[in-house]
C-alpha cells in the first residue's frame, strides 16, 4: 500500500523535530564548553599561612569573584608539585600554569635579575618599593627579560630587607668584618664579603640557627623576619639594620596560557595581580619595622642602626662586588645598575 501524503507530512515532521532537538542540544553542549571554568594551578614552595600564600590566597579569591566563576585558581603550597629552583623552568614549559619563585632563580639565565642582590645597591624599602613599581624602567627590563623564558612576570612579591647579624661585638663597620666567617645566601653578597676581609659561608636559610649557635660562622645576613621566625634571637646578639638586600619574588603565568585567555580574564588577572601586589608592598614595610621593634625590646639582642656615614663606608666597601654583578650581566646588568644610582 503506498504511504497518503498525510503519512509522509508526519514522517517530514517528526524527522524535523529530531533534527531541531539534536541542533539544539549540540548548541547547549558547545554554550556549556565555552562557559566551562579555567583552572589556574599556582605552585608555592611555602605553607599558606606564610604571608607569601596569603597574599595568593588573596589574589584566588578577587580572581574567581570578578571572573564569575569563569577563573578558577588552585593553590599548591608547601612545595608539593615543585621546589623553588624548579618553578621558572615548569611554568616556562607549561607543566603547572603559574608559580611563585624566587626572582633571584632566573639568575643562571637573566643574571641582571641579582640587582636586588647587589649589596648597598639600595637603601631602603622605599627605594625597592620604586624601583619594582611596574612602570619602573629597571622593573620593566627585567619582566621583559623573564618573558623571553616563556614565563611572563604577574607580580612581584615583597620579602622584606636583608640585615646583618653577629654574636658579641656589633658588625657595625666594614672593619668589623675582618677575618668572620659569615653566613651568605647568594654569591654577589659572597664578594661582598671577601672585599671586607671576611669569609663568606653559603647556608640555606634552615641551617642558620645551628650554624650560629656551633660557631659555624661568626656572623650572617638574613631576612629580619628570620630573626623571629626561625628564633635566631636565642644564639645572636647583634641584629644591625643594614638593608643591604632585597628579597623578591615573582608570580609567574605560562606565556601560552597567557595568550589563550580572553580580553576580560586577562583584565581581571591584571587588576587583581596589581592589587595584591600593591598590598603586600606596604604590608612588608610594616612588617618590617614592627619586627625590628620586637626584636630591641623583647629578646636580648640589641639592634644598631646604622648611621649615613656608616652607610657610604660599607657602599664603598660593596663596590667589587657591583663590578662583579656588572661583568655577570653585561650591558643590561650597567643599565640597571645607572638607574638604581638615581633612587639612592
Amino acid at each position: 500500500m503506498r504511504p497518503t501524503n498525510l503519512g509522509k507530512g508526519l514522517r517530514c515532521a517528526a524527522a524535523a523535530a529530531l533534527l531541531l532537538a539534536g541542533t539544539a542540544g549540540i548548541g547547549a553542549l558547545t554554550a556549556s564548553t565555552a562557559h566551562a571554568a579555567q583552572t589556574l594551578r599556582i605552585t608555592l614552595q611555602l605553607p599558606l599561612k606564610n604571608i607569601l600564600g596569603q597574599n595568593l590566597l588573596a589574589f584566588q579569591e578577587i580572581v574567581e569573584r570578578e571572573s564569575k566563576g569563569e577563573l578558577k585558581v588552585e593553590i599548591y603550597d608547601s612545595a608539593q608539585l615543585y621546589k623553588d629552583k624548579e618553578v621558572p623552568q615548569a611554568v616556562a614549559s607549561g607543566a603547572i600554569e603559574m608559580g611563585v619563585a624566587a626572582l633571584t632563580r632566573f639568575a643562571g639565565t637573566v643574571p641582571a635579575v641579582d640587582l636586588f642582590f647587589v649589596p648597598f645597591m639600595f637603601n631602603d624599602n622605599a627605594a625597592i618599593a620604586t624601583a619594582t613599581a611596574p612602570d619602573h624602567p629597571i622593573r620593566a627590563k627585567i619582566d621583559a627579560e623573564i618573558q623571553t623564558t616563556g614565563a611572563r612576570v604577574l607580580w612581584w612579591q615583597a620579602f622584606g630587607l636583608a640585615v646583618m647579624l653577629s654574636k658579641e661585638q656589633a658588625m657595625a663597620t666594614p672593619a668589623d668584618m675582618k677575618d668572620k666567617k659569615v653566613r651568605v645566601f647568594g654569591k654577589i653578597l659572597g664578594e661582598f664579603v671577601r672585599s671586607a676581609g671576611g669569609a663568606p659561608t653559603l647556608l640555606s636559610g634552615s641551617e642558620q640557627y645551628l650554624a650560629y649557635q656551633r660557631g659555624t660562622v661568626d656572623a650572617g645576613m638574613t631576612g629580619v623576619t628570620a630573626v623571629k621566625s626561625r628564633k635566631l634571637y636565642e644564639v645572636m646578639d647583634y641584629t644591625i639594620v643594614t638593608n643591604h638586600a632585597g628579597l623578591e619574588f615573582v608570580v609567574l603565568i605560562n606565556e601560552d596560557v597567557w595568550q589563550g585567555l580572553s580580553g576580560d580574564q586577562r583584565a581581571v588577572i591584571s587588576k587583581a595581580a596589581q592589587q595584591v601586589e600593591g598590598d603586600l608592598r606596604q604590608k612588608y614595610a610594616k612588617i618590617h619595622e614592627d619586627t625590628l621593634n620586637w626584636i630591641d625590646q623583647d629578646t636580648k639582642m640589641q639592634v644598631i642602626r646604622l648611621t649615613p656615614e656608616q652607610v657610604d663606608a660599607w657602599r664603598k666597601v660593596a663596590q667589587p662586588a657591583w663590578q662583579v654583578y656588572i661583568k655577570n650581566a653585561g650591558g643590561l646588568g650597567a643599565e640597571l645598575v645607572e638607574e638604581a644610582k638615581k633612587l639612592q
